[in-house]
């Protein structure tokens, strides 16, 4: 019983003790810096709405950073705006405008450094090089911001959302626009980035490498550069995504290089040079992806090995299947073609003949680019049905024993 009682009057205590420290033309401190510096863990100071200057601000205890009606942090192209060194730190309803440029350091509007339990809520970036950064931080909550700046190439530009060695991160219903990347993870562990909206970015809506057992859910990557990339990670979840316009000589839904024991199901791969681009990976399930209107659906590289192509829709690509090699490690099973012209006497909703979604047409533009201009010719028409009958130059083994009939409802 008495140490109940402590426990609820050091809680009291705590409570009471809390302050609420005002920042305003009108309010009892007149800038940001000088009432982070007065301020105590477990306060919150709250800035109404104006135009702050005040170079770089470093929080370096447990605060509440909150605005009111969108306040200004104006770091003049010049200086990195925040820097956290606390764990425990919210700061919620800023707008971030002008960090500073570098071409040697990452300058951010916000870094996390070295810290735990941040929460980066519903704020605005405009015209960042790096919008979020976060270093060696762990279980931060990175959720509800709109980060939009000016990116006309690689090389001058930062990435919207950057985590780095960091653990269990929560990145969620952000909107990144005209970064680098919209979203990058280097040697990030056990987190996941949800429903998030990532578009017109450089380069990749999704970049990461690195970075196992991580989970991407209902998120959508759409018209960015270069589309998605996801490189030298393992443990690694994509659900119900959506990867949409992204085109380009060297753009794809989705580049999976040297990527293992993974699951990517239900996904919708729309309007892309590549739907999916499969190099070095192995032990992949993809199952249940909706694949439309690509120019080609997925490229398996002779490189992968044990993945599971099952239970997909392909419909109206130009091409569903291709790849570089003779050999082919990989099952193709149960997915639905368009293009497929079996026949079902036993009306199980199964071909009775296997399909082989490679045609001899991709393989040779895969070889010879400009050979394209004969696309949807007669002769080419000929050619791919003489080599569905007798296999000459497509992979043997490449073929779905079971393609089905009629497409999957997901």
């Amino acid at each position: 019983m008495k140490l109940l009682t402590g426990i609820l009057f050091f809680c009291l205590l705590s409570s009471v003790s809390a302050r609420t420290l005002r920042v305003g033309l009108t309010q009892q401190f007149r800038t940001v810096k000088q009432a982070v510096q007065q301020a105590a863990d477990g306060d919150t100071v709250m800035v109404f709405a104006g135009v702050y200057k005040e170079g770089q601000i470093t929080i370096n205890k447990k605060l509440v950073l909150l605005g009111i009606n969108f306040p200004v942090l104006d770091g003049e192209r010049k200086h990195e705006i925040i820097t956290i060194n606390a764990n425990g730190v919210v700061v919620e309803g800023f707008l971030f405008r002008n960090s500073g440029r570098s071409s040697y350091n990452d300058i951010a509007a916000l870094r996390i450094a070295e810290s735990r339990n941040v929460i980066i809520r519903n704020n605005q970036f405009q015209n960042s090089y790096f919008g979020i950064y976060s270093q060696h931080a762990t279980a931060c909550i990175i959720t509800g911001n709109k980060l939009s700046s000016d990116a006309k190439d690689e090389i001058s530009s930062g990435n919207g959302i950057h985590c780095w060695k960091s653990d269990s991160m929560q990145i969620s219903n952000n909107y990144v626009t005209g970064h680098r990347d919209g979203i990058y993870f280097e040697f990030v562990t056990n987190s996941a980035i949800k429903q998030n909206n990532s578009t017109k970015n450089v380069r990749y809506g999704l970049h990461f490498m690195f970075s196992n057992t991580n989970s991407y859910i209902s998120n959508r990557f759409t018209d960015n550069g270069a589309g998605v990339a996801v490189m030298y990670s393992k443990g690694i979840k994509m659900y119900h995504n959506t990867f949409a316009d992204n085109w380009g000589t060297a753009a794809y839904g989705i580049l999976m290089k040297d990527i293992t024991d993974s699951h990517v199901e239900g996904n919708i791969f729309k309007r892309n040079t590549v739907g999916v681009m499969m190099e070095g990976s192995n032990r992949i399930d993809l199952i249940k992806n909706s694949f439309e209107n690509n120019g080609w659906a997925l490229k398996i590289q002779a490189s992968c090995m044990e993945n599971n192509i099952k239970q997909n829709n392909f419909r109206t690509n130009s091409f569903d299947v291709a790849t570089n090699g003779e050999l082919m490690l990989n099952k193709f099973q149960r997915n639905y073609w368009d293009k497929y012209e079996g026949y079902d006497l036993n009306r199980n909703g199964i071909g009775d003949v296997p399909y082989r979604p490679v045609s001899m047409f991709s393989m040779i533009s895969e070889r010879n680019n400009s050979s394209m201009m004969l696309y949807r010719s007669f002769i080419v028409g000929l050619l791919d049905k003489a080599e569905k009958m007798l296999p000459v130059i497509t992979p043997v083994e490449l073929k779905d024993d079971e393609p089905l009939m009629k497409p999957i409802k997901f």
